[in-house]
């Protein structure tokens, strides 16, 4: 009896376990995301009629357009964004399943709703209306906020709608990064803004949606705060050891054959914080001034030495 409990407790958690221990999780940061990205837009971009791009922003165009024109009837921004969403969310739910769909669901009436609420008369003291006599300050910050925000509502495999929904499934096909291909799918959103705004307000829009794709992609891969190092040296062995022995870090050699040469060699590949790389480089340096060495940016490193594989997220 003892044992076979014992060798319950030390078997790995099965795939269908870990998936069940992440909803609580999920839902948490997508919440948090959601706020944020409210925030942001209630504090900085909408009362700057500032268009953001997507669903946002286009919501945000049809919303002053109703204001100008003494509309009888003006939608709240989050009401039109969840409208838009509908057909987005079917075609989402179609392509991905309904797994996809839930945190769709959520994500995209999570921030529709979030936006309404946060700009009601009760909210104003914790979401004031910033930067109005800034644009350009509106814009970064604005920006930036939204990106932090979508960024880790992505990051647990969910969206906020709109062109995010897009996005996602565009990268699936197209080797681009998210923020990216939202920053080309919101060129419509910023011409008509520039149609109602005026070329100055929709430039500053433009500055938001890069912003805004630029900390998305920051979210999603982390910090360059690593460097991967690929040394091609005859004195392989004694640089890989010396690796192991003077930085304390793990060494690979990879084996590889010299196209002009034909000779087979080793390569050694390794990977170094920032502050190691000058100490790696004295070491190649000291044992093989004729090594080649590639040092490429890596914005995650999960294991040993580095972040744990369960702190991902």
């Amino acid at each position: 009896m003892v044992r076979a409990t014992v060798n319950r407790l030390a078997r790995p958690m099965s795939p269908q376990r870990i998936l069940r221990s992440r909803p609580v999780r999920d839902t948490f940061w997508m919440t948090l995301g959601i706020l944020i990205a409210a925030w942001g837009l209630d504090a900085f971009l909408i009362p700057n009629r500032i268009a953001g791009g997507g669903v946002s922003g286009l919501a945000t165009v049809i919303f002053y357009v109703l204001k100008n024109l003494h509309s009888p009837v003006i939608v709240p921004v989050g009401i039109q964004m969840a409208m838009m969403n509908v057909v987005l969310l079917v075609i989402g739910i179609r392509a991905r399943g309904w797994r996809y769909g839930g945190k769709t669901i959520f994500g995209a009436l999570g921030l529709s709703v979030a936006v309404d609420v946060l700009a009601l008369p009760w909210f104003r003291p914790l979401v004031p209306h910033l930067a109005a006599n800034d644009p350009l300050l509106a814009a970064l910050w604005g920006g930036a906020l939204m990106g932090l925000g979508v960024g880790m509502v992505f990051r647990v495999g969910g969206n906020t709608g709109g062109t995010d929904i897009i996005a996602q499934l565009l990268t699936r096909r197209i080797s681009i990064g998210i923020g990216q291909l939202m920053l080309a799918l919101d060129v419509i959103v910023l011409v008509a803004a520039g149609l109602v705004f005026g070329p100055t307000l929709a430039l500053y829009g433009a500055v938001a949606v890069f912003v805004g794709g630029q900390t998305i992609d920051l979210v999603q891969e982390g910090l360059v705060t690593e460097k991967a190092a690929y040394i091609f040296s005859l004195q392989a062995a004694a640089i890989g050891q010396a690796i192991v022995d003077e930085l304390g870090r793990g060494a690979t050699a990879l084996k590889s054959r010299g196209v002009y040469s034909g000779e087979d060699r080793d390569v050694i590949f390794c990977v170094v914080s920032r502050n190691e790389l000058d100490a790696l480089k004295a070491i190649v340096h000291a044992l093989d001034p004729e090594a080649f060495l590639v040092i490429s940016d890596v914005h995650e490193v999960l294991g040993e030495g580095f972040k744990e594989a369960g702190a991902r997220r």
